[in-house]
């Protein structure tokens, strides 16, 4: 098996780097977990949440799946959004989605993935329920919009579980937010969802 010396010698220079900047960075880091915001996000490697927030380890909890995607059975989702509700009392859920996701595009397309169409399954219905704003659009206007309808409908579902109405009902102070992000550009949008 290989191993991944490279990846080790990276880590070691950036904490190093860290630490030269901010010598009790790690103490402060291991001592409190304390976010404001849940992001749920896409798993796609061009979307680390922490860069494009601009915040610091400890600041943010992420939780990241195929097009980001929330789903009633997804015991996984759940986990983390009851966990950040009732355990971190974070604030502000923040559903985000990226434009030129593959995972929405494989959902436009009309060919077999494997296991994965089981999860777009959840997406394609998306665009079923939403058939009639896709008319006259070519392809690529159809990914953009279907991008950012997903977000819409992943913001729906977060904000109908049990955890968010019970959080609610308890006069918790929580927001849920619908974004997306531009990778041609870096810049986020609110879907003002």
């Amino acid at each position: 098996m290989k191993t991944l010396n490279h990846l080790f010698e990276s880590n070691l220079a950036w904490a190093r780097k860290i630490k030269e900047q901010d010598p009790e960075f790690f103490t402060r880091l291991s001592k409190i977990q304390n976010p404001e915001y849940l992001w749920i996000g896409c798993s796609d490697s061009r979307v680390p949440a922490n860069q494009i927030t601009n915040l610091d380890p400890g600041e943010i909890f992420v939780h990241r799946n195929i097009a980001n995607v929330i789903v009633h059975t997804d015991l996984n989702s759940l986990s983390v959004i009851q966990y950040a509700v009732d355990v971190l009392n974070i604030k502000h859920i923040i559903v985000c989605g990226h434009y030129g996701c593959g995972g929405i595009k494989a959902a436009l397309e009309d060919q077999q993935h494997g296991l994965i169409d089981n999860w777009l399954r959840h997406i394609k219905d998306v665009i079923r329920f939403n058939s009639d704003q896709f008319e006259g659009l070519d392809q690529d206007q159809k990914l953009d919009l279907l991008c950012e309808l997903n977000v819409k409908e992943q913001v729906n579902n977060v904000t109908n579980t049990t955890i968010v109405q019970n959080a609610l009902k308890q006069g918790k102070e929580i927001s849920v937010h619908g974004w997306i992000y531009n990778i041609a550009n870096g810049i986020l949008k609110d879907l003002k969802t």
